[in-house]
C-alpha cells in the first residue's frame, strides 16, 4: 500500500511540474548543457528543453510566435529590441561577455594571428554568418580592423551558427575558423586543436543578455531558472568556458544600451 501511495504522490507531483523551453545562442551549447544538468539535480521533476541556434534566427522566431520561455542571446541588441516591442516579461539582463578565437585542428593557431590567414596554404576559413550570428559579425569586424578582410573573403565559408562553424574546421571542410572561446574550451575540441585569442579591441564587445519572454510571464520555473543563473554553481560553469561575467550581480535595466 505504501508503494502505491508513493507512486500516486509522485504522479500527482509530476502533473503539477512546470515546463520551459529555453532558446539559447549556439555559443552556450556546452556551458548551458552543464548548467541545466546541475539545475535538474536539485529540481528533478522540472521539465527543461534547450534549443540552440543563431541569435538572429531565434530573435525572428520569437517575433513569429515561437514557444520559447527564456531567450539567451549572444548580442544584447536582440533582447533589447524584443523588450522594446513587448515580447519580454522581464528586464534585459546582461549575463556574460563572449570572446572570439582563431581555432584549427591542422594548424597551430596559438602561434598565428589574423594576418596569417592570407597565407596561400590556407584555403578555407570558417566564420559564423554575420547576417544573423553575433560571433560572425564580430569575426568580420576583427578581420576588417586588421585589414585582411578583402584579401581573404573569397576563402570564407559560413556556418549557420558558431557550433556549425567549429564543425566545419573539425571535419576538415575548413583549415581554420574564428569561433567562440566557449566552444574552443569544450574538452572535445580543446584536445583536437589549438586557439589564439583575438584581441577585444578589434571588434565591438560581445555583450550577451537574456529575457524571460512574454509567454512565460507567469511561469515560476522560468523565473527560478533565471535566478539560478546568478548562483555560484552556474557562474563557475560560465567562467570555466571562458565567459567574462558582469562584476555586479544586480544589473541596471537594459545594460549596454547606447
Amino acid at each position: 500500500m505504501f508503494i502505491v501511495f508513493f507512486m500516486l504522490c509522485l504522479l500527482s507531483s509530476s502533473a503539477y511540474a512546470e515546463k520551459i523551453t529555453i532558446a539559447a545562442a549556439a555559443d552556450l551549447k556546452y556551458a548551458m548543457d552543464k548548467i541545466v544538468k546541475v539545475f535538474k539535480k536539485n529540481h528533478p521533476l522540472e521539465d527543461l528543453e534547450v534549443i540552440f541556434g543563431s541569435s538572429g534566427k531565434i530573435f525572428a522566431q520569437i517575433q513569429q510566435g515561437a514557444p520559447y520561455d527564456l531567450y539567451f542571446a549572444a548580442d544584447i541588441s536582440y533582447p533589447q529590441e524584443l523588450s522594446k516591442n513587448g515580447f519580454a516579461s522581464s528586464d534585459v539582463k546582461l549575463y556574460a561577455i563572449g570572446k572570439i578565437v582563431l581555432w584549427s585542428t591542422t594548424h597551430n593557431a596559438s602561434k598565428m594571428t589574423l594576418t596569417d590567414l592570407k597565407d596561400t596554404k590556407i584555403k578555407h576559413i570558417a566564420i559564423a554568418n554575420p547576417k544573423h550570428a553575433p560571433y560572425g559579425k564580430r569575426a568580420q569586424e576583427a578581420l576588417e580592423a586588421t585589414k585582411v578582410w578583402n584579401d581573404i573573403k573569397s576563402k570564407i565559408v559560413y556556418g549557420d551558427n558558431i557550433v556549425q562553424t567549429a564543425q566545419f574546421v573539425q571535419s576538415g571542410n575548413a583549415d581554420i575558423g574564428i569561433i567562440a572561446l566557449s566552444i574552443a574550451m569544450n574538452p572535445e575540441l580543446s584536445n583536437q586543436g589549438a586557439h589564439w585569442p583575438i584581441p577585444d579591441n578589434l571588434h565591438k564587445p560581445l555583450e550577451q543578455a537574456y529575457i524571460i519572454t512574454k509567454r512565460a510571464a507567469n511561469n515560476k520555473l522560468a523565473r527560478k531558472f533565471a535566478d539560478f543563473m546568478e548562483t555560484t554553481p552556474a557562474r563557475e560553469i560560465m567562467i570555466k568556458y571562458g565567459f567574462v561575467l558582469p562584476k555586479e550581480r544586480d544589473q541596471t535595466k537594459n545594460p549596454g544600451k547606447k
